[in-house]
């Protein structure tokens, strides 16, 4: 087959005329603008506001594709909900230093924990989301997701002092609410009972109440599903209805043992 040839082959089947990856290049330019103008001490505030906006205006034109939609007004809105959102992400790393033993200072949480990085991004994001843009936060926080293992979807709500331990593994899907003053480990996945394209505009995964604690490998399923306030779930436990508060939710793994004779 002759160049020319595979050359119009791939120019036929391009298909998407808004697929343009330097879209997420530059999402993940403006993520990491974004966490260093917010928590890094010797980064100008003004300064990098002005090129922050510079920077969304791009993303604006590369995946603002509805003519009509005013997506440039979503920056104004975006940059008066700064404050809030950092205020929110402060009482989260305060929140980690509290409940883990091996934090030795919350300047740690803040460039360490993978957790934090994982909420903050999701922070970022979820107001976006919420002023319907919704590629740019998708691509944020999957950008969290790769450096991190935690994927926590942009439309997920969460409350006050929100903790995630180690991280890896973590899913929370779209349709979730956390409440306030919640944990979770490694490995939970707040997930939906099945996957439907029907079900796109339905809540399809569980909420969370005050004070709940989610051990690791653990798994929540369905729009449905509630867990009570002050409720513990433990490792490697598979619900899929509503437990009430002040409940203790355990698995019990069935261990054998063989050892062999001496010989």
């Amino acid at each position: 087959m002759k160049l020319e040839s595979v050359i119009n082959k791939i120019i036929q089947h391009k298909k998407q005329p808004n697929l343009r990856y330097q879209l997420k290049e530059k999402v993940e330019e403006f993520t990491n603008r974004l966490f260093y103008t917010l928590f890094d001490i010797d980064t100008p505030v003004e300064e990098n506001l002005k090129k922050l906006e510079v920077d969304f205006d791009a993303l604006v034109n590369l995946a603002c594709w509805e003519v009509k939609k005013p997506c440039k007004k979503i920056w104004e809105n975006y940059v008066e909900k700064l404050p809030e959102i950092l205020k929110k992400l402060n009482i989260d790393a305060e929140a980690t230093v509290e409940c883990d033993p091996a934090s030795l200072s919350i300047e740690e949480v803040y460039m360490a924990y993978p957790g934090f990085y994982a909420i903050a991004i999701y922070r970022l994001a979820h107001e976006l989301y919420n002023d319907g843009f919704p590629l740019v936060p998708r691509l944020m926080t999957e950008y969290a997701h790769r450096q991190t293992g935690v994927d926590i979807n942009p439309g997920a709500i969460i409350g006050h002092a929100f903790h995630i331990d180690h991280g890896t593994g973590i899913v929370i899907g779209e349709t979730a609410i956390i409440k306030n003053h919640v944990k979770i480990y490694q490995g939970v996945t707040l997930g939906g009972l099945y996957v439907a394209k029907s079900l796109q505009k339905t809540k399809r995964h569980p909420t969370i109440e005050d004070n709940v604690t989610i051990y690791a490998n653990a798994t929540i399923l369905g729009g449905n599903t509630t867990i009570g306030k002050n409720s513990i779930i433990g490792g490697n436990a598979w619900v899929t209805e509503t437990v009430p508060e002040n409940s203790t939710v355990y698995h019990t793994p069935e261990i054998k043992i063989k050892t062999l004779p001496n010989v």
